[in-house]
């Protein structure tokens, strides 16, 4: 149910791998099984921020029951782990929260 987007101005040399981080650590900073975690990792895209293209990220975080009291929490953990994986400032990270009725997100034949 969780889903993380990343999308980046920088090469990223092992997009798997950093797939992989992102999924545990969305996993682990909303407490919900990885099993349900999707990431998609979208490198040398096209950005510009603050009227600079040095490197910059745009993240989506979208979740069945995304805590609103939490996001300041989140933004924090998110901005710092794109920081430690790809050297990008925290200053030059937008992320968009959405939380996701149950009723408007399918999975497997379903919806939750």
């Amino acid at each position: 149910m969780p889903l993380l987007k990343i999308q980046t101005s920088t090469s990223i040399a092992d997009k798997q791998q950093l797939a992989l981080e992102a999924s545990k650590k969305v996993a682990e900073i909303l407490g919900k099984p990885e099993r349900y975690v999707m990431v998609n990792v979208n490198d040398q895209q096209t950005l510009t921020f603050a009227g600079s293209t040095e490197a910059a990220a745009y993240l989506e975080l979208k979740s069945i029951n995304l805590p609103e009291s939490e996001t300041a929490q989140l933004s924090t953990r998110l901005c710092d782990f794109i920081n430690s994986q790809l050297d990008i400032d925290v200053d030059r990270i937008y992320i968009e929260f959405s939380n996701a009725p149950r009723h408007l997100w399918g999975w497997n034949g379903a919806t939750f």
